[in-house]
């Protein structure tokens, strides 16, 4: 089935964004009859900075998480299932301290966020979900004491602090938040590692016969997106080659230039000269015409190397 596809996904790319900011298991196992968390964060006990780049998700990422995510909208069961997991947890810690003789604090219990794609206003009220002040609409607590939200990834905003949950949506929301991701400069810190994600994503789902509507409209949304990097990989791969080309170009004529004018260079000053940028390879060219001598080389590499 191609959930099982996009929960791989959801979990390698939630562990990419988290990584830097403390540590991340992706399918921790806890006891009794529940299977595993997908996602449980611990962050660093120094705060990094750039956690607000990731926005919404930034944080969530404050406090200690358990972040479950849903391809499909979350049913009261699953929900259920996740609040028991971190109950679990919650007495596993408590279990802990009072082994080590030490008091368990609020801030060491994690916090649970429920990422569903849709939910309905029903299943809302029927946990008794609130919306507090502060927080983006789409962000709906459970009563206090159960230390639980329920993200509605449909209705979060479309601003960039939401980017990086809605990409874990589905349909336009996902759709909208994957062209956000292409506009995003090269060198954003996870543009690059996230379009690759999603395009590991696109590749797994091709294989499968059995695709959604959904999963066919991903498919064809990432299609020219994939051709437009890879051509923009190619071209640059290519200035890149064209580059070194001329470097190379550069080096051998000022060596052979240099064998005639003063003989034979070692090793050393070689490769002194095939350090030199473009630049300083052509003001080299002009100046050995002076050269009588390998003395004359060294001390015009002395002055500007480095």
């Amino acid at each position: 089935m191609t959930r099982f596809i996009h929960d791989q996904f959801a979990k390698d790319y939630l562990e990419e964004l988290l990584k830097d900011y403390g540590e991340v298991k992706a399918s921790e196992k806890v006891s009794g009859e529940i299977k595993e968390i997908d996602v449980f964060f611990t962050p660093a006990k120094q705060q990094n900075s750039n956690l607000q780049i990731l926005g919404l998700l930034g944080r969530f990422a404050e406090n200690p998480a358990i972040i479950e995510p849903f391809r499909n909208p979350a049913s009261s069961d699953e929900i259920c299932d996740c609040i028991l997991k971190l109950l679990e947890v919650k007495a596993l810690l408590r279990r802990e301290a009072k082994a080590n003789k030490t008091k368990l604090q609020d801030s060491e219990i994690p916090k649970l966020w429920v990422l569903t794609p849709t939910i309905s206003e029903t299943r809302l009220s029927s946990f008794g979900t609130i919306q507090k002040q502060g927080w983006l609409s789409g962000v709906h607590f459970l009563p206090e004491a159960l230390r639980t939200a329920i993200v509605a990834v449909h209705q979060l905003p479309s601003t960039p602090e939401t980017l990086w949950l809605r990409l874990l949506g589905r349909g336009s929301v996902q759709s909208q938040a994957i062209i956000e991701l292409q506009a995003l400069p090269l060198n954003h810190p996870y543009q690059k590692a996230t379009l690759e994600l999603v395009y590991n994503l696109r590749e797994n789902l091709r294989v499968n016969q059995e695709l959604e509507a959904d999963d066919r409209e991903l498919i064809m949304r990432l299609e020219p997106l994939y051709q437009r990097d890879r051509e923009r990989a190619k071209e640059e791969g290519i200035q890149q080659g064209r580059q070194e080309g001329i470097q190379q170009g550069e080096q051998d004529l000022i060596l052979r230039l240099l064998n005639r004018r003063i003989g034979e260079i070692d090793a050393s000053l070689i490769k002194q000269i095939k350090g030199l940028s473009i630049e300083k390879l052509e003001n080299l060219g002009e100046a050995l015409l002076d050269f009588s001598s390998i003395a004359d080389l060294e001390s015009w590499l002395k002055q500007h190397s480095g």
